[in-house]
């Protein structure tokens, strides 16, 4: 009967795991949806800029014009995002080291918690130079 002076009490291990979940998520899912949020942010910001530079590219090809440009890069965030995403999408002329330029200006209001709530605003500019005859 010597194992019986050994013998240990023992807790109960029943519910610690739910305890500890608890304590974790508090941690980990406003850190995840953060990483989630900083991700949609960032893919938005540069399909808008690949968007103004591709139409800054199309509004400087010969024979095009600046508003040419807007145009096509307005159509390009609407086949991606659709069509109420972009608040202002602007086209001028300026220069680049001297020579004639197109500059794509784009200003989109993102919400803040994925597709709900406050939202901020995110800018984004293309430009390219003008495609001239010699």
């Amino acid at each position: 009967m010597a194992g019986r002076g050994h013998r240990r009490d023992r807790r109960s291990q029943g519910g610690s795991a739910i305890a500890d979940f608890a304590l974790v998520s508090v941690v980990l899912v406003p850190l995840f949806f953060g990483v989630l949020q900083l991700a949609l942010i960032w893919h938005v910001k540069t399909t808008l800029t690949s968007a103004a530079s591709e139409g800054a590219r199309y509004g400087a090809a010969y024979n095009r014009t600046v508003d040419d440009g807007r145009h096509r890069t307005s159509a390009v965030i609407a086949d991606v995002f659709g069509a109420g995403l972009a608040d202002r999408v602007s086209a001028g002329e300026t220069s680049i080291d001297g020579q004639p330029a197109v500059e794509v200006d784009v200003r989109a209001e993102v919400p803040v918690l994925a597709f709900w709530g406050p939202t901020i605003t995110v800018e984004a500019e293309g430009h390219a130079v003008k495609e001239v005859l010699p």
